[in-house]
């Protein structure tokens, strides 16, 4: 725990909503595994319906070394860690869930891999990893669809335990959003903005209580979000697959009218000109993104 007169070297943000089984279990691992160092809290209550609002207050009460910030009305998983962020007084921002589901025991090490870099994440690949496979096949396809806009391989896009600077995150504030996608935002928003960013290897296990997530529903907003970032940060990139498919077959067309039909027809005209619009959009949108510099 930090000095009452010195900032802490880092802030851990834990977002609750309905972790009343959990709460009390994540925060003495997290005190267990930062003993010793200096350190800040921060639970923030997302408008949770169950007992969190109460073992929470309880908490703050009790805890020098917990803030306890509250919305009153459910907001989202990146809302609540945006509330975090903005309270956090460290230089570095810890992230974590309070179900349970991460090894909290990493914490210090992804901390100290952090000094010199801006992103430390914690990929769920290490052996003993258990998921969900019904959630695990779109994420294969995600991934590979974010390492191709990223220009690297991302082996998990959106882990919640994972170590950055504040300073990078209030730079990418505007576009994170409010919902589960705030890690996947936030990871390709450092990549493809070349900052440093590592992955390290931990576990992962079921989770305490009811899970908040809904695959069908929460792969859908995550092709958005990726499709949205990449238009924003990479956007030929994004587009090229698009366009150089219409390549092909704007050539198709051209030589069966050429070589069969001795004739232009619509339709090569049609997929030319839909050929030219993409690829001056994306060129169009690759000068927005320079001319921005938000590299």
């Amino acid at each position: 725990m930090a000095e009452s007169n010195q900032p802490p070297d880092f802030s851990i943000i834990v977002p609750c909503f309905n972790e009343e089984h959990a709460l009390l279990g994540t925060l003495e691992q997290l005190r267990k595994a930062v003993h010793g160092r200096a350190y800040e809290i921060i639970m923030v209550n997302d408008g949770s319906s169950d007992a969190t609002g109460e073992i929470l207050a309880r908490i703050a009460a009790e805890r020098s070394d917990v803030r306890v910030f509250a919305h009153t009305r459910n907001r989202g998983y990146g809302a609540a860690l945006k509330t975090g962020i903005r309270q956090a007084t460290g230089e570095l921002i810890v992230i974590t869930d309070a179900d349970g589901s991460y090894p909290i025991d990493r914490i210090p090490e992804l901390v100290d891999r952090c000094r010199d870099v801006d992103m430390v994440v914690g990929a769920r690949t290490a052996a003993g990893v258990q998921y969900s496979k019904l959630r695990a096949f779109p994420k294969i396809f995600l991934r590979i669809w974010a390492s191709w806009i990223a220009r690297q391989k991302i082996p998990d896009i959106n882990s919640g335990l994972r170590v950055f600077r504040r300073d990078i995150a209030m730079k990418y504030f505007g576009i994170l959003p409010n919902a589960f996608s705030f890690t996947l935002t936030i990871t390709l928003a450092t990549l493809t903005n070349f900052h440093a960013v590592v992955f390290v290897p931990i576990t992962y296990h079921p989770r305490i209580g009811k899970s908040k997530i809904k695959p069908i529903r929460d792969t859908l907003l995550f092709l958005s979000l990726i499709a949205r970032t990449g238009i924003y940060f990479a956007p030929i990139r994004l587009f090229a697959p698009l366009i150089a498919a219409l390549f092909f077959v704007f050539l198709g067309c051209l030589f069966y009218d050429v070589a069969v039909l001795h004739d232009l027809t619509e339709k090569t005209l049609i997929v030319f000109f839909f050929l030219f619009n993409m690829a001056s959009f994306a060129l169009l949108a690759d000068m927005i993104d320079k001319r921005t510099a938000k590299g």
